[in-house]
């Protein structure tokens, strides 16, 4: 593979003694920070717990109003 120009920048910097560039990077820079897991059961469990379910004595906002009866 061809070496890129930013990488014979950096090898020419440090053959003449100047300071690497990649010294710089962060301890974070390689690292995958893509990496995913699912939820457990109880932290989706969890998640859920109080989502719409405050509505177990029938006081959830909503309400009837009947238009038709006798005015």
């Amino acid at each position: 593979m061809a070496v890129s120009k930013a990488k014979k920048f950096r090898q020419k910097c440090v053959r003449e003694g100047k300071r690497n560039p990649e010294d710089g990077r962060s301890q974070f820079a390689f690292a995958d920070m893509r990496t995913r897991r699912t939820k457990s059961k109880l932290e989706q469990l969890n998640r859920n717990k109080h989502k719409n379910h405050h509505s177990y004595n029938g006081d959830d906002g909503s309400f009837y109003l009947d238009l038709i009866s006798g005015l």
